[in-house]
């Protein structure tokens, strides 16, 4: 596994290759690139791990969630067991 953020696929963007989408990623829209995954099918709603604007994985809300879960966790500080600063 690595670091990524979830990002939930808004639209395919027009050429490219057909290797870019506009997902929504933390508020934001960012075109990234599916490329790495070409065996995968998106659309809009699907949801996504981004790595340096890179699909490099297709999840669901669940995993999107604990993906951002994860990462608000790390940005705390706090430890997960017991909610205390290491």
């Amino acid at each position: 596994m690595c670091l990524g953020i979830p990002g939930q696929v808004i639209r395919m963007l027009d050429g490219y290759g057909g290797q870019l989408v506009l997902a929504e990623v933390a508020g934001e829209h960012r075109k990234v690139n599916i490329g790495m995954l070409p065996e995968e099918t998106f659309g809009p709603g699907d949801w996504v791990i981004i790595h340096m604007g890179f699909v490099v994985e297709k999840t669901d809300k669940a995993g999107a969630d604990e993906a951002m879960a994860g990462l608000q966790l790390m940005g705390s500080g706090l430890d997960e067991t017991d909610g205390v600063p290491p």
